[in-house]
């Protein structure tokens, strides 16, 4: 499976139970490089104008096929580590409280590209791309 995710300086991924932040151009930027991104109902709200390009299952990391791109923000994704063959991290260039980490060994993975662009609320988002 592909896995999109989110993190910030110390790879956190959520606090609390709360999405660290939100961003309609970095979700803009994800759905114009797949054709579907299947999530669980945490992650719905951000991707509203797309909603004929989403698969909501909260079983969606055990389900997920070989090349299925799945938005992870509130699940650790240790365990499913032999599942992911590559890795579209969003990089918030920031440090924010976190109480869940990304704990995927990128060193598994090749390094493929690093691409910046402005957010909405974010000056510089930062996507790299890992493959195995």
């Amino acid at each position: 499976m592909i896995i999109a995710v989110c993190v910030d300086d110390k790879m956190g991924m959520l606090f609390n139970h709360r999405r660290q932040s939100h961003d309609k151009f970095l979700i803009d930027d994800l759905m114009n490089i797949t054709e579907k991104v299947h999530i669980n109902s945490f992650s719905q709200e951000l991707f509203g104008e797309y909603a004929d390009k989403i698969e909501i299952d909260e079983n969606f990391l055990e389900n997920a096929a070989e090349n299925d791109v799945c938005f992870v923000e509130n699940i650790d994704l240790e365990s499913y580590s032999d599942k992911i063959n590559k890795v579209i991290l969003y990089l918030w260039n920031r440090h924010y409280p976190s109480t869940l980490k990304f704990k995927v060994d990128l060193s598994d993975y090749n390094f493929i590209e690093s691409t910046e662009f402005k957010g909405n609320s974010h000056e510089k988002i930062t996507r790299e791309v890992y493959s195995k």
